[in-house]
């Protein structure tokens, strides 16, 4: 033990100079203690049988010291061509709503300052005209994620009351979140209707009529199965004929959309989606869905509705937890504006992916071909929206496939470089669909190295 030196020691040689003025002393100090003790324990445990040298000492604590600093988000190539990848951060935003975030993130701005009066503002007005424009709804409300909307529209509306829905609506959705521990926890009462694949109207009408219903209905909700499907033998009530009973026996229809998707998927050669705009004009009282899925913004919830409906919910001591920052605001903004411009398909990323040419994907695969030699083959493929929304759906593209000895080790050295491929058939394959123009050339070099 006598050979291992003291802190002062480590923290008096000019080696800690240089970590001190990248890291910081204290933070230096601290893991120039760590490193001793977890040196002593080893040796003394016989898991090492000396003491390392000085040397061996500063290269692992210049290594404890980057770890230490080191992001664990960050950004990444992302060549597997799914679309909207939940585990890679969703949908990437546009250079206008990046602008947007940066223009806020730097600055003072008008969260909750009107430029008119001079007195204080409400963050709850940005974006809601955008929205009206674009939707035609009466009112909007933001808040920070769908998943919490939902929660905010079953506890301000139908606490303590029966909330029915469809069997087959039932969903869970990523990371365990299940809509009957949603309506649990928002104090409403689930009221199951019809079965897993039928649900007919009449299921609703008879709920709806039950004198001995406890609690009685006071909601009627549509969930849409975003990241499944049933086939067969199947069929759902419109959302038309729901908002026409409920309205009929004075409750309120919900429609929870999930993915909220302003564009036809239909005009893309996907399945037809249902649009935002088709739920407000089918007249339902209240709906959310996400900003981060097919409408390409940052992580959101919206909410849009009725006016005296959306105006309970923004009084709702919830949402004041669960409100949006500056940031996303701003992002979500700026990816609206490029809905009302008409430009959605050239500047949200995910729809300029979606939207993008077969001739154009191949030209990018040709060209990594030609780049990384004979291992290298160029395939037909398809590509997929992802997160959660049209599953089953698929775009035809072009792979670049990678014969190598090793997938599974090559994909560990390709995240390395923060690139993610998939394997497909034993080989590594490569989609240019999901790969932005100016990472097309850093891909190329890249794997040509590793190859």
């Amino acid at each position: 033990m006598r050979q291992l030196p003291a802190v002062d020691a480590l923290l008096t040689d000019e080696r800690s100079s240089a970590l001190i003025s990248d890291y910081g002393p204290d933070l230096v100090k601290n893991e120039i203690r760590a490193l001793i003790a977890n040196t002593r324990s080893a040796v003394l445990d016989g898991k090492q049988t000396k003491v390392p040298s000085t040397d061996t000492l500063f290269v692992t604590l210049q290594s404890a010291l980057e770890a230490k600093v080191s992001p664990s988000l960050y950004p990444i190539i992302n060549a597997t061509g799914v679309i909207i990848h939940t585990n890679l951060g969703r949908a990437p935003l546009s250079d206008a709503a990046q602008a947007a975030m940066q223009a806020v993130a730097r600055d003072y701005n008008t969260l909750e300052f009107d430029m008119r009066t001079g007195k204080r503002g409400k963050r709850t007005r940005h974006a809601q005209t955008l929205l009206q424009e674009l939707t035609g709804a009466e009112a909007a409300l933001i808040v920070n994620n769908c998943a919490s909307g939902l929660i905010l529209i079953l506890s301000a509306l139908a606490k303590r009351k029966g909330v029915a829905i469809s069997r087959g609506q039932l969903v869970e959705i990523g990371g365990g979140f299940r809509v009957p521990d949603i309506m649990k926890q928002s104090g409403a009462k689930l009221v199951e209707v019809g079965t897993t694949n039928r649900t007919h109207l009449r299921d609703f009408e008879t709920v709806l009529a039950d004198e001995e219903q406890k609690p009685k209905v006071g909601m009627l909700l549509r969930a849409h199965s975003s990241n499944f499907r049933v086939i067969g033998f199947t069929t759902q009530p419109t959302l038309a004929e729901l908002v026409k009973l409920g309205h009929q026996h004075g409750v309120i229809v919900a429609d929870d959309l999930g993915s909220g998707s302003f564009l036809q998927t239909a005009d893309f050669g996907l399945a037809a989606e249902p649009t935002v705009q088709d739920s407000i004009a089918a007249g339902v009282d209240v709906l959310s869905f996400s900003g981060d899925k097919l409408l390409g913004g940052p992580q959101a919830g919206i909410i849009l509705g009725k006016k005296e409906v959306v105006a309970k919910l923004a009084k709702h001591p919830l949402t004041r937890a669960i409100r949006p920052d500056k940031i996303t605001l701003a992002a979500l903004t700026a990816t609206l504006l490029h809905y009302l411009k008409g430009e959605a398909t050239t500047e949200i990323p995910i729809w300029r992916m979606i939207s993008m040419p077969l001739a154009t994907i191949e030209a990018v695969a040709q060209r990594w071909r030609n780049a990384w030699g004979e291992r290298a083959s160029c395939i037909d493929g398809v590509s997929t929206v992802g997160g959660g929304s049209l599953p089953e759906e698929t775009l035809p593209t072009k792979l670049v496939a990678l014969t190598v000895a090793k997938p599974d080790h090559f994909m560990k050295r390709l995240r390395q470089e923060k690139i993610i491929a998939r394997i497909l058939d034993n080989q590594v394959v490569f989609d240019p669909r999901t790969v932005h123009a100016d990472q097309i050339a850093h891909v190329e070099e890249r794997v040509a190295t590793l190859l």
